[in-house]
């Protein structure tokens, strides 16, 4: 590294020296992209300008000192307490796949926040209005939808510090930045892992049994080939999301998540559409369900108001998402990334809003509690609606369950590459990075074959990990 002149005045003898010009101070390729540099005053080309007019004047002083900075830190500064401040360097983040690559933008930040934001959880939004009603299933739909902006809000202004420049660019760090290591792990380390791993469980189950109820449409009533179990279809699911799971890093599935995004709005606006316009059931009714003790009526309530919030998803991913773009001290990404997320949430609540407002006109009292809308199109409406239309919504629960799988293993597959990373020091092989998304896919498979009750056991999950990004959030804007 360059030598910097420090220079001491002698007001007693005032005489000049002249010092020869040095080029202006640079980061090498690898430390430029570092996000420890986000903000650091060496890479703009001002603050280049500045340090070349300096050296070129000719100082007062006397004879100059030499210092060498250490190669492992570099100096901050920050627009807010203007002072020089060092930190250290993460060169795993370009090695790791949601950091490997940050030129992602507010459509990426958009295609991401929609697919992991809209999933089949939706399509049971009219069953907890069978237990609400019609003006406390709107309220408590309304209120979790702004509850949900808010604390989306936080996250992506918690993501960089305005103090230190620090990029938070995982769940877990911000967690440990607020708690400490220890406690992070004890609070946020399970919830977290269980979320993703329970989430792509879940897809399996789901993307599986549709595929299967898919081929059953294609193939129709007087086909004569022997169809595959259900445990076979959540082999072939599995295969073609370990396949698809070879991507690289968290930019390289802006595509893939664009397409679940696209098919994830379109089966929620064909079924609501498709019930609406084929109307309401014979004998509806809209009278709230009660239970037979006080107790159970409270749990019931409980219940309702847990379906509402299991309809909301994706805050586990906001930091990852918004680690993909870069930012400095004029453009900071949290500005791309929350007008990204304002147009994810505006399409996020013309689906949600139709489906539990339709589906309940529509179906009332009777709408399946397992299944929800998808079961109800099937049920009532399998033989007068065109098989086209039934076969076209599975096509797009399957494709939308595709997708979300690669958004929400990725957190996953950059905790198993930085163990590989912290150890060796070096970026993981492509065959390792094969290996270890595989093993996670079919993990996940054993787990959905081998206990096909996690597949309910993951709506608390998404519950628990709403619960602790709400509190984190909070937590730490009380701290700053």
């Amino acid at each position: 590294m360059d030598e910097v002149v420090e220079i001491s005045s002698n007001p007693t003898t005032p005489r000049s020296v002249s010092v020869a010009p040095t080029p202006p101070i640079s980061a090498p390729p690898s430390q430029y992209h570092s996000p420890s540099l986000s903000r650091s005053p060496l890479l703009s080309p001002a603050a280049e300008h500045t340090q070349t007019d300096i050296t070129n004047k000719t100082p007062k002083s006397s004879t100059p000192k030499a210092t060498r900075t250490p190669r492992f830190i570099s100096p901050l500064g920050t627009p807010i307490r203007r002072a020089l401040q060092l930190t250290k360097l993460d060169p795993q983040d370009a090695w790791l796949p949601i950091t490997e690559s940050r030129n992602g933008n507010e459509y990426y930040a958009a295609f991401h926040t929609l697919c992991s934001g809209i999933g089949v959880q939706a399509l049971v939004l009219p069953v907890a209005f069978t237990i609400l009603g019609w003006t406390w299933g709107i309220i408590s739909l309304t209120l979790t939808f702004i509850w949900q902006l808010y604390t989306l809000h936080l996250l992506v202004e918690l993501h960089e510090s305005t103090e230190n420049g620090i990029r938070y660019s995982r769940y877990l760090q911000l967690c440990s930045a607020t708690f400490g290591d220890k406690p992070a792990k004890l609070l946020a380390g399970f919830p977290f892992l269980y979320l993703s791993a329970g989430t792509n469980v879940a897809l399996i189950i789901i993307g599986g049994s549709t595929s299967k109820m898919f081929y059953q449409i294609l193939c129709g009533a007087t086909c004569t080939a022997k169809p595959l179990t259900t445990v076979e279809w959540f082999l072939v699911f599995t295969s073609a999301a370990v396949l698809l799971s070879q991507l690289p890093n968290l930019n390289s599935i802006a595509g893939v998540s664009l397409i679940g995004a696209i098919t994830a709005i379109g089966y929620c606006t064909l079924i609501w559409v498709v019930s609406v316009a084929e109307g309401r059931l014979p004998a509806v009714s809209y009278k709230t369900v009660h239970a037979k003790t006080q107790t159970a009526e409270v749990f019931s309530v409980l219940n309702a108001l847990g379906i509402v919030a299991f309809a909301f998803r994706g805050h586990n991913l906001i930091l990852e998402i918004q680690a993909t773009m870069p930012s400095s001290e004029k453009h900071p990404s949290r500005v791309p990334m929350w007008r990204g997320v304002k147009f994810a949430y505006l399409l996020v609540a013309m689906c949600l809003y139709p489906l539990a407002i339709g589906g309940y006109w529509a179906y009332g009292q009777q709408i399946p509690p397992n299944g929800g809308m998808l079961t109800a199109l099937y049920v009532y409406h399998g033989r007068d609606t065109s098989q086209f239309i039934l076969g076209l919504a599975s096509l797009f629960v399957i494709i939308s369950a595709l997708s979300s799988f690669q958004i929400y293993g990725m957190p996953i597959f950059d905790v198993m590459e930085s163990i590989y990373t912290r150890r060796k020091k070096q970026a993981c092989p492509w065959w390792l990075r094969s290996t270890f998304r595989a093993m996670f896919g079919y993990g996940c498979f054993f787990a959905a074959v081998g206990h096909p009750i996690l597949g309910k056991l993951s709506r608390s999950s998404w519950r628990d990990c709403i619960a602790c990004d709400f509190s984190l959030s909070m937590f730490y804007v009380a701290q700053d």
